[in-house]
């Protein structure tokens, strides 16, 4: 972990927030470090207060990598800093929020993984992927058995994040089949939460498995078929 800066530093608005901030910084390093949070990419965030509903967000354009305790801003629910003088937020900050704004979430941890970028663009036309079968499928808060289907929604992107946030809020409100766990948002990545840090962290690694699994399996399938071995 690269060198922070003094709490004393820090923009007032983040005063009390060095554990929340590491704990994103660390997030960073491990996915930087796993491929799924390269160059700029990617946004986390942790829920500071509930009412009235403020994020603790990673600030546009930040290495998450080499994270500093300086790169984060606290935001409303509208998006936007809660004051003046911080970094520039994320500009898809609204989409944090949207989850954020579910019960019992309080992280939300966007990557931009190859596999979830591949499989978001060829799954597109069927609106999303399910995933059966396998054993890490529990690493899913609530998931008790590998016989369960996980769907895993795609959603156009767009660079319009308030018709985006507004899309994906209906569907996690959809009282009959509401998002779970996460989404992906076509050819760009994917979008997961859980009630820490920690749950999203876990969140995030399961579903990266599992999309590997799915894309591997794929390929492994057309060899065999290639070889008449299947």
């Amino acid at each position: 972990m690269t060198s922070a800066r003094h709490p004393a530093q820090l923009h007032p608005a983040l005063a009390g927030l060095v554990d929340q901030i590491d704990a994103l910084r660390d997030v960073g390093a491990i996915f930087w470090q796993r491929g799924w949070s390269v160059g700029t990419s990617s946004n986390y965030s942790v829920v500071v207060s509930r009412d009235p509903l403020e994020l603790l967000v990673t600030a546009s354009g930040k290495d998450k990598g080499r994270l500093s305790r300086g790169d984060f801003v606290r935001i409303a629910a509208s998006g936007k800093p809660v004051a003046d003088g911080q970094p520039k937020s994320s500009a898809e900050a609204l989409l944090h929020v949207v989850a954020a704004s579910q019960p019992g979430v309080g992280a939300v941890l966007h990557t931009h993984s190859v596999w979830s970028t591949l499989l978001s663009d060829l799954f597109f036309s069927q609106g999303g992927i399910e995933i059966s079968g396998y054993e890490m499928l529990k690493g899913l808060e609530g998931v008790k058995t590998h016989e369960h289907a996980s769907w895993v929604e795609i959603f156009d992107n767009t660079q319009d994040i308030p018709v985006l946030a507004e899309q994906v809020r209906e569907r996690m409100s959809d009282s009959a089949e509401p998002l779970a766990h996460g989404y992906l948002i076509r050819k760009h990545g994917l979008y997961t939460w859980g009630r820490d840090v920690d749950e999203a962290r876990r969140h995030v690694e399961i579903f990266e498995f599992l999309f590997e699994c799915v894309a591997r399996r794929m390929i492994l399938s057309g060899e065999l078929k290639a070889n008449g071995i299947i």
